[in-house]
């Protein structure tokens, strides 16, 4: 019978082990989300679990070794001499987090161009005006140039939800 079993990969290797699964027509899950780097116009994607993947495999058809020797890989995880049994519905609602995290990440992108006007909504500069410079790494994050005391502009950072366009 079918079971999920949690998969640890070498260091920075799980898309490796994931593709290795995949080849071999094992049901898999390599959880990850994307990130904002430095370059706004450059995404990634980051492991949810570094060194950790979901394979479905019946080890009593297959045998454990097939699992526990794959390129990319350190094994199964295992308690004493028995790999761990995910239950299903656990990898189910893990992936419910990760797509949700996913959509929530794509909101978060600011939808400003370096140079926009911009009005700070919330915290301890709301109902400022702005000029918008850029989002920092991490999408929830952005940078924002203030005009205060005396015309003098300051860098400001703050969470994306604060900023909106500019009406």
């Amino acid at each position: 019978m079918e079971k999920w079993y949690v998969a640890h990969s070498k260091p920075r290797n799980e898309e490796l082990l994931w593709k290795q699964f995949c080849l071999r027509n094992f049901t898999s899950y390599y959880p990850c989300i994307k990130v904002q780097t430095i370059n706004p116009r450059a995404q990634r994607r980051q492991p949810y679990f570094p060194g950790y993947l979901f394979v479905c495999a019946d080890l009593d058809l297959i045998g454990r070794s097939t699992l526990e020797w794959m390129p990319g890989g350190m094994g199964l995880v295992s308690f004493g001499d028995e790999p761990a049994v995910i239950p299903g519905s656990l990898v189910c609602a893990i992936k419910q987090k990760v797509d949700s995290l996913m959509v929530a990440s794509e909101k978060l992108i600011a939808p400003f161009r370096k140079g926009d006007r911009v009005v700070i909504q919330n915290g301890v500069f709301a109902g400022y005006e702005g000029v918008f410079d850029t989002q920092l790494s991490g999408n929830d994050r952005v940078r924002i140039f203030l005009s205060l005391l005396n015309d003098r502009v300051f860098p400001v950072e703050m969470p994306a939800a604060y900023v909106h366009g500019s009406t």
